[in-house]
């Protein structure tokens, strides 16, 4: 039998180190058992997903030196490779669901599910929505069925018992069905769910092994129900542990920069990232910290990896970093290593319209475009005295701006704008005004090229890291501002 493990990332923002860390351990797997690794995209959320997006992952995954044996780019026998190409393969696959009994339409709407699940949470009941709580009378589904309703496909699942899964790591874990709802498996747009494609697409690839996030453990027992009821055999599952930030929480962009752009675009090595995605729950046999990827791919043992909750400490990668670039780069190659970081042809390009209108002499450039070369603007609180708001409302506005830019589903000028103007608004405040604290957190000073025209350029993660610094320079917000802030940002 070959190993063929995969990573399955969905195309609906920046690249996340998440998906970089579980793409990693895939890769290393195979490689150790001389496997194959595939990569496919799951882009069934047609709002969210971007071919942007997609790039920015292959990209981003290639940078870090994970190459992958079949994908949408490169090909291969079990294609296409993207999710949304393989629609009739999903309803195919449902149909044969339904026939068997297995499954089943649903015509409820959204606002009966809303109903019912009150009604159950009034009388205590917390279990998970079942079939029988889903059925209506036959004669309201064949009328819902004639007169063209929209509906689901669910999947039937127990009602009681226990569902036994193995793990490579965990060993046997045990979920009681009655936690297990009726999930849904085709969307009432035709395009399936991730438990329906999964399954499908990893017993169509031939993927022999599949190492995930542990989140998705609660998941494992409706993938095995699917498994059963198609009479394929189940790949054997590996629940990874989820990075954490240093205070235990989950990694999240609201705590830490998760984009892997972001990383690129501070000037970390790619070599010192994959080293450290490396040692996230992993050590050598020697347990030195600095390896290469080819050296972790010879000593690979998926049974080193620890499930105590790996910590993702940006001092530790960046103490990793600076060991690279003292003992792996001579002038050279530190040279060439600048270049590729931020001096490239195709990143000055961008900014030079910004810079030519302004400068007398070409000294003028760097000390009026110097926050496109740099790491976190070097800010002090004091910067932010001529800003005519008060210490709250600057907070707030800074930390309004960066919730509501997480939302961005494609970065560019014009979506910037157009939620710069609905906060502005918000805030009673000329767009001047607004942009003024913005100007500092982004740029550093006072005087410099559009702020707007920044943002675009240094991108999603990029952006809000520096307005979190800037928030964090004005003494951070206190839990009580939190919920208050949170309050009245829902009321937007």
């Amino acid at each position: 039998m070959t190993v063929r493990t995969r990573i399955a990332p969905s195309p609906t923002g920046d690249p996340h180190v998440g998906t970089a860390y579980i793409a990693l351990f895939n890769l290393c797997f195979a490689r150790q058992h001389g496997g194959e690794f595939i990569l496919r995209i799951e882009d069934t959320d047609r709002v969210r997903s971007t071919a942007e997006s997609e790039q920015m992952i292959l990209d981003s995954l290639r940078w870090l030196g994970l190459e992958w044996d079949e994908g949408p780019d490169v090909g291969g026998p079990h294609g296409p490779y993207r999710q949304s190409e393989r629609g009739d393969i999903y309803a195919e696959h449902a149909r044969k669901l339904i026939e068997s009994g297995h499954a089943f339409k649903c015509y409820r709407t959204s606002e009966e599910l809303d109903e019912l699940r009150e009604t159950r949470k009034a009388a205590g009941l917390h279990l998970a929505l079942k079939p029988a709580d889903l059925a209506l009378p036959e004669e309201e589904i064949a009328r819902r069925e004639r007169e063209g309703w929209p509906h689901v496909v669910r999947m039937h699942v127990p009602a009681s018992g226990t569902c036994v899964v193995d793990d490579m790591l965990r060993g046997t874990i045990e979920v009681d069905w009655a936690q297990v709802d009726a999930q849904i498996l085709l969307k009432s747009d035709g395009m399936p769910t991730y438990h329906l494609a999964n399954v499908v697409d990893d017993h169509l690839m031939g993927i022999t092994h599949v190492l995930r996030g542990e989140e998705w453990i609660n998941s494992a027992p409706k993938h095995q129900l699917l498994y059963e009821y198609f009479g394929w055999p189940m790949p054997t599952l590996c629940h990874m542990p989820l990075l954490r930030n240093p205070d235990k929480s989950k990694l999240s962009k609201r705590k830490n920069p998760t984009s892997i752009n972001y990383y690129r675009r501070m000037g970390f090595l790619p070599q010192a990232v994959t080293n450290y995605l490396g040692r996230m729950g992993w050590s050598m046999p020697d347990e030195r910290e600095k390896f290469t990827l080819d050296e972790m791919m010879s000593h690979f043992d998926v049974q080193r990896v620890s499930l105590g909750g790996p910590v993702f400490d940006l001092q530790k990668l960046s103490w990793l970093n600076g060991l690279y670039i003292r003992e792996d780069l001579d002038d050279d190659a530190f040279l060439k290593a600048l270049r590729d970081w931020a001096f490239n042809e195709e990143y000055v390009r961008q900014i030079l319209p910004q810079v030519r209108p302004r400068v007398e002499t070409l000294s003028d450039v760097m000390p009026l475009a110097g926050h496109f070369f740099s790491g976190v603007p070097a800010i002090e609180e004091g910067d932010f005295d001529a800003v005519k708001l008060g210490r709250e409302d600057l907070v707030k506005l800074l930390q309004f701006l960066t919730w509501r830019l997480e939302t961005v589903p494609a970065w560019h000028k014009e979506a910037l704008l157009a939620e710069v103007k609905a906060l502005a608004a918000h805030f009673e405040l000329k767009m001047k005004d607004f942009l003024a604290p913005v100007f500092i957190a982004i740029t550093g000073s006072v005087a410099s090229t559009s702020v707007m025209d920044a943002m675009a350029i240094l991108g999603s993660d990029m952006t809000r890291a520096r307005l979190r610094h800037a928030i964090a320079v004005l003494g951070g917000v206190s839990k009580k501002q939190v919920k208050r802030f949170e309050k009245e940002y829902r009321e937007l």
